[in-house]
């Protein structure tokens, strides 16, 4: 008896037809028939089987087989049936059936897909097997697969054809949609992105194995500021109107980025064997402002400025070393300029610069791995492309990738950096001294450079506990500066930064929380008898922070730069208030206040196609003192403001292809940002445009 509540499954007729050798006869029709004249009909397959009842039949009514008495024929055209006049069947039974048809000897080559020539048919023989559900033993076992004699396979001439190049084989023609004639299959044209294409990588460019992708962009942005910036004439004090400008300032941009990538491999999931990439990048930028002597150190130069410039972002040669398993683990070598970011965040070094790195995978890709030695360019001011000038700055990485890290879809990265910035003297190309710094001290026998030697041990994370996103990083530096400007004398670094972000996804929403905290550095004072000689302000390689914000947050894409002292409170891209003299061009600053950052924010998934942020961080700093010494004032307060922002993201084709977005925000000053600006409200405008093919 089944349990309660369990059904019985449907009956089901199940068998096979072979002759005496074993060998399948295939499109026989077959009919089963109740005493009431119910019909189920079909034909053997390709290897003789049939079933009752089978919803791949075309003559087969939709209803199921029910309990009672059946007759079951074997027919072929032209032949007497072979017949089963009595096959009861009770509910829930599986019956398999073994149907025996003898062929003459002569007629044996005759077997195909319309059935048997000539077959001379015998009477079918009872079932050989029956069982009812949930499971009783068969009254005769069913004859083992090894018993049966194998299939006879046809040579690969009748099934396939051979094709020289695979690659160019014709699409068939399909129309479905009156306005849409080759959907799906979709003609390649070399002005579609989206379909195949030859240099999309889609087809080889020469061979069977070489491909070419290339990738173009287009980028236009214009930005409208109003900043706290000094007038260009001398002033009484700080809330003296002659002391700040107007502030008011416009940027445009215009960006050109061609990438070529030649690659041998492929289209497997294989890494690629060869790669040759180059990848040059035109800027144009225009610059409005209101006050002299910011487009340029020559107030002669006045207020406007515009600038163009063509830097080789990419032009590197990779090759994979070496395959280390079936699943695709390898180790590859990278050598000339390539972009590199270290972290998931940017939070430390994130460069496009001339080095070699050794990379790979392990354990099925769970495990990934840098090794990486990078010898810096000098950048252009206004574009900040590379140069083909040299910089004695080198930088040493090791990071290694575990995903799945405690729990599945949370990956953690380790890392180390060495961080070798040698004593140099550089102006930028707007005549401005950024190395050394121009403020504290810099000047003895003629101007002062110093080295840094600066060590990192990170700890950084991406991923997901269950529902909610985890993201965060920790970094140690350690090391010492030869002579830093602030401090007035040698100093050991030992300084650290924290950061964490939580979210969760509501339906089309997703909440954010964030948390930033980079130690500044209190006991420093030049000339002071009371310094413990540890310079213990964060500051990272070259960051390019995204985070809190990002581009909706004012203090982090804008940047504030110090009335009057050749320094930037924090420069564009980062949230550490580093006082450098430029982010990419100057030299880490280990004496520096360091900040608190608390952020709220939320993105909306308003269409598949349209996304809104809203986001707002309140900011303070750590410590204060190297500010006062920076600007000879006293007292500066810790409170930088509350920083609000909004914008939205629009993808008309849904991809990556055309990207429009736009933005709002504004610092409302603390008591500190008055302390060193005015209470004015500085904010920020912009939009940008990217096609991309």
């Amino acid at each position: 008896m089944l349990p309660e509540g369990r059904a019985l499954r449907p009956i089901s007729v199940q068998g096979r037809v072979h002759d005496q050798s074993g060998k399948a006869i295939p499109a026989a029709r077959i009919t089963l028939k109740s005493g009431s004249g119910f019909l189920y009909s079909g034909q053997s397959g390709a290897e003789g089987l049939f079933r009752f009842p089978d919803e791949s039949l075309p003559k087969h009514p939709p209803v199921p087989l029910v309990p009672g008495s059946y007759t079951i024929a074997v027919e072929i055209d032209g032949l007497p049936q072979a017949l089963l006049s009595e096959l009861p069947l009770a509910a829930g039974e599986f019956v398999v059936l073994d149907v025996l048809l003898p062929i003459p000897a002569a007629l044996q080559n005759d077997v195909g897909p319309a059935g048997v020539a000539g077959l001379r048919t015998a009477p079918l023989p009872p079932a050989t097997s029956r069982s009812n559900y949930p499971g009783v033993a068969s009254t005769a076992p069913e004859p083992s697969p090894v018993d049966l004699p194998p299939e006879t396979i046809p040579p690969g001439s009748a099934n396939f054809q051979t094709q020289a190049d695979r690659w160019w084989i014709s699409m068939p023609e399909w129309r479905r949609y009156a306005t849409q004639p080759d959907v799906p299959y979709v003609k390649a044209r070399w002005y579609d992105p989206f379909n195949r294409n030859r240099f999309k990588g889609d087809y080889p460019i020469f061979g069977q194995q070489w491909f070419l992708n290339f990738t173009g962009e287009s980028i236009t942005s214009a930005e409208v500021r109003r900043l706290n910036l000094p007038s260009g004439a001398s002033g009484a004090g700080g809330n003296n109107f002659p002391f700040f400008g107007r502030g008011e300032q416009s940027f445009s941009s215009q960006t050109f980025r061609f990438s070529f990538d030649l690659f041998h491999g492929d289209t497997s999931f294989r890494p690629v064997d060869w790669r040759i990439r180059f990848t040059p990048e035109f800027n144009l930028n225009f610059l409005q402002t209101r006050e002299r002597g910011l487009v340029n150190v020559d107030v002669r130069k006045g207020v406007n400025r515009f600038d163009e410039y063509v830097g080789l972002q990419e032009a590197f040669v990779e090759a994979k070393l070496r395959d280390l398993s079936p699943n695709y683990d390898f180790v590859s070598v990278r050598a000339g300029i390539q972009q590199f970011n270290s972290d998931f965040r940017g939070f430390l070094f994130s460069e496009e610069q001339p080095g070699i790195r050794f990379f790979g995978t392990l354990r099925s890709n769970r495990i990934n791995y840098n090794a990486a030695w990078f010898y810096f360019l000098e950048k252009n001011t206004n574009s900040g492309l590379n140069t083909f000038e040299k910089r004695d700055q080198q930088v040493y990485v090791a990071n290694v990738y575990f995903q799945d890290f405690f729990r599945k879809g949370f990956t953690n990265e380790f890392s180390f950096h060495y961080n070798r910035d040698d004593p140099s003297i550089h102006f930028d190309d707007n005549g401005f001294l950024v190395r050394p710094a121009p403020i504290g001290l810099v000047v003895g026998d003629g101007v002062l450079p110093h080295g840094i030697r600066a060590y990192y041990l990170g700890w950084t994370s991406n991923g997901h506990v269950g529902r909610l996103n985890v993201s965060h990083a920790f970094y140690q530096a350690l090391g010492h500066d030869t002579l830093n400007p602030i401090a007035g004398r040698r100093v050991d670094i030992n300084a650290q930064m924290a950061a964490l972000e939580l979210s969760v996804d509501k339906d089309w929403i997703r909440f954010r929380t964030s948390f930033l905290y980079s130690s500044g550095d209190g006991n420093n004072r030049s000339g002071a008898s009371r310094t413990d000689g540890t310079a213990r302000g964060f500051d990272t390689i070259v960051d390019n922070t995204h985070f809190a914000g990002s581009d909706f947050s004012f203090f982090n894409h804008e940047g504030l730069r110090l009335t009057g002292a050749g320094v930037n409170l924090v420069g564009p891209g980062s949230f550490l208030p580093s006082l450098r003299s430029s982010k990419e061009e100057g030299q880490a600053n280990f004496v520096n206040p360091g900040i608190w950052l608390w952020n709220l924010g939320a993105d909306f998934d308003l269409t598949p196609k349209l996304k809104a942020f809203v986001n707002g961080n309140y900011l303070r700093f750590d410590r204060t003192e190297p500010i006062e010494i920076v600007l000879f004032q006293r007292p500066i307060h810790h409170a930088i403001g509350t920083d609000l922002g909004i914008g939205a993201e629009y993808r008309p084709p849904l991809s990556e292809n055309i990207v429009i977005r736009a933005g709002f925000s504004s610092l409302i000053p603390g008591r500190g940002l008055e302390d060193i600006f005015t209470g004015k409200t500085p904010f920020a405008g912009f939009a940008s445009v990217k096609f991309q093919f």
